[in-house]
């Protein structure tokens, strides 16, 4: 197929491309209650072309870029099509002009992962920890994939690697007092059955507390417990913010070498690094682990070769990933005094922008210093701009997709309502 796509593109001339060859190979498990109910299997292939076009504008070099997706099956001529309309588009494109990555010839594989047996002892960890009189699972998708990609380009890159993770979704149930669900998923790279076991077992017991908790009637300023993935929400602002893509367009005020946490911090000062589980980005760029935050002070701009060139820095990739150096203070220490801490939203944002965080929550704990009562169908709010320098982390940690770092962290003052 690559071959086909090349020969199309030198029938018309086209000088500056970048294809992105992806292959998955995915088995799916459905269980309702605990009962197996499909098995299925899928083997997916798809190619990602970019195609750039070097024009002059009003005396000005630029470099446009459209992308498009191909698939097997398809005939030269509607390749050929495809290839027609996507350099049309890019010539569209008035982006100024910028240089291409270095060249990279590499190839990596991981070839050690077991699908079926992944996916086996995934199952066997939701149900073995699914064994409570009141709160069940009411049924569950299981996924485990192996991927390979290979990117392949006009300026000389040519790499080939592969990939694995197990991943999905459960929805546990308690029936009294009340019928409530919670949703709830999981995904590894590295599998951890004892994880994902604990994982579960907590979620059922949430699901629990869900089922006697009181509406919440309480508005102010307290402080605020964040745990699990909504951690990993809030801390991404700072990887978000560090963006090539952010910073060029004046999204993002994030300077090198400056101060990003607070210009007054009495908290945890963050200490963060970039991380991927991939070894390449999208264009061929080689990644590794980076420093991103050392005391609050940026070490690090990521991005792809468009807006890195714009600011005169090295393209490094674009980086998802980010570790996240722990704290001292205990989850059981944060729950002291008067405080809410919120383990299920039913949609938290983190608003890269403005700073501003907050949503509904659907379970939270409430203490008023002595009493800790569970509350739903209330909300939070605050800003990581002005409440950074008092954020405390956890001496608790979790590996979760795209975080690793602090279980739970404290917000000093954030507003309830």
């Amino acid at each position: 197929m690559i071959s086909i796509i090349l020969d199309e593109l030198k029938k018309q001339n086209v000088s500056h491309y970048l294809i992105n060859e992806s292959s998955s190979i995915v088995n799916e498990l459905y269980f309702i209650k605990r009962n197996l109910d499909m098995r299925r299997i899928n083997n997916v292939t798809k190619y990602e072309l970019t195609i750039y076009k070097d024009f002059d504008k009003y005396g000005k070099k630029m470099r446009g870029s459209s992308t498009c997706n191909l698939y097997p099956g398809m005939t030269s001529e509607e390749i050929a099509k495809k290839i027609t309309d996507t350099l049309y588009a890019a010539s569209f494109a008035c982006n100024p002009f910028f240089e291409f990555p270095k060249s990279c010839v590499a190839i990596q594989d991981k070839s050690d992962f077991s699908i079926e047996k992944t996916l086996s002892e995934a199952a066997e960890a939701i149900y073995e920890a699914d064994n409570d009189d009141e709160c069940f699972i009411n049924s569950a998708e299981l996924f485990a994939e192996y991927n390979t990609f290979h990117t392949i380009s006009s300026w000389g890159t040519d790499v080939t690697y592969s990939s694995h993770s197990i991943h999905g979704e459960y929805v546990t149930q308690c029936c009294l007092p009340e019928d409530v669900e919670t949703y709830q998923d999981f995904h590894y790279i590295d599998f951890d059955k004892n994880a994902l076991k604990s994982k579960v077992k907590r979620a059922i017991e949430l699901t629990k507390a869900r089922s006697i908790a009181e509406k919440c009637n309480i508005t102010g300023k307290i402080k605020l417990i964040l745990s699990g993935q909504y951690v990993s929400d809030l801390l991404h602002f700072y990887s978000d913010r560090a963006a090539a893509s952010m910073i060029y367009p004046h999204y993002s005020d994030f300077e090198l070498n400056k101060q990003v946490q607070s210009d007054n911090i009495s908290g945890d000062k963050l200490n963060i690094s970039l991380t991927t589980d991939t070894p390449f980005s999208k264009e061929g760029i080689s990644m590794k682990e980076r420093s991103l935050l050392t005391d609050g002070v940026l070490d690090t701009i990521h991005g792809a070769s468009r807006f890195s060139y714009y600011l005169n820095i090295e393209p490094i990739g674009v980086y998802d990933g980010i570790k996240v150096t722990p704290g001292t203070t205990s989850l059981s220490e944060m729950e002291s005094g008067r405080y809410l801490h919120v383990v299920n939203f039913s949609d938290f944002q983190m608003d890269a922008m403005s700073g501003r965080f907050g949503g509904e929550f659907r379970l939270a704990f409430f203490s008023d210093g002595e009493n800790v009562i569970p509350i739903t169908n209330g909300s939070v709010s605050g800003s990581i701009m002005e409440l950074a320098g008092n954020i405390r982390l956890s001496s608790e940690t979790q590996i979760i997709k795209n975080y690793e770092g602090p279980f739970a962290l404290e917000i000093s003052e954030a507003d309830i309502g």
